[in-house]
């Protein structure tokens, strides 16, 4: 997690102008403050389904909407800079739309940074191998946290989530990078990070087997 964070750190722009940011899934708000120091100059704007942790992001000084990401957001067309959606693009029943209003909120040459598990790791690889739930689609029950694998994390644990936290599309390096680029983003870079139970290095020779991946496209000018 510490890696794929810091992936997404370098993957942001310095910027000594004003900058309008969108957080999809701001949730609390304090992961959106880190991007705002990285930015620099920035005014910060989320979207949150979770009403308690939205008031926590507004709380933070986001300006955090009400909605839900399979949804129109609530803003203009290119509004935005740069949008983040880190560890969302996996919850969401609509994933064409969610590419689809990131294009049209952003301004042109303005970029967005994505990252989510990775469904071609070699721990989900070695899962299926064995029967089980892929780690990363494991968390698909409202009453327990994790089912079908019982090397998760949180395997069989009751769940204290909302629903809208299940996991329900994830992606492999490959389909990631397609489904963006099939809706008119170029990718500007694409990193691994994370490669159990190996050193975390090797994400970076091989990312396309990492356990997250964090892309980082542009929409044209």
């Amino acid at each position: 997690m510490n890696d794929y964070k810091q992936c997404i750190l370098t993957s942001l722009e310095p910027a000594d102008q004003p900058q309008e940011l969108l957080d999809c899934g701001c949730d609390d708000g304090e992961w959106t403050l880190e991007l705002a120091k990285q930015i620099g100059c920035v005014n910060l704007h989320g979207i949150e389904i979770v009403e308690k942790r939205r008031k926590l992001a507004i709380e933070n000084g986001i300006r955090a909407q009400t909605g839900s990401l399979n949804e129109s957001f609530p803003f203009d067309d290119a509004q935005f800079d740069v949008v983040h959606a880190n560890q969302v693009i996996e919850h969401l029943a609509d994933t064409d739309n969610f590419i689809k209003e990131i294009y049209r909120v952003l301004k042109p040459g303005g970029y967005a940074v994505i990252c989510t598990e990775n469904l071609a790791s070699w721990h989900n690889i070695f899962a299926l191998l064995w029967g089980w739930q892929p780690f990363s689609l494991a968390n698909v029950c409202e009453t327990k946290f994790q089912v079908g694998n019982p090397l998760a994390i949180h395997a069989g644990e009751p769940t204290f989530y909302p629903k809208s936290w299940q996991h329900l599309r994830v992606f492999a390096y490959r389909g990631l990078r397609e489904i963006f680029t099939e809706h008119g983003f170029q990718v500007d870079t694409y990193i691994g990070s994370g490669y159990y139970p190996l050193p975390n290095f090797v994400s970076k020779w091989d990312p396309r087997h990492a356990a997250f991946l964090t892309l980082k496209v542009r929409k044209p000018r």
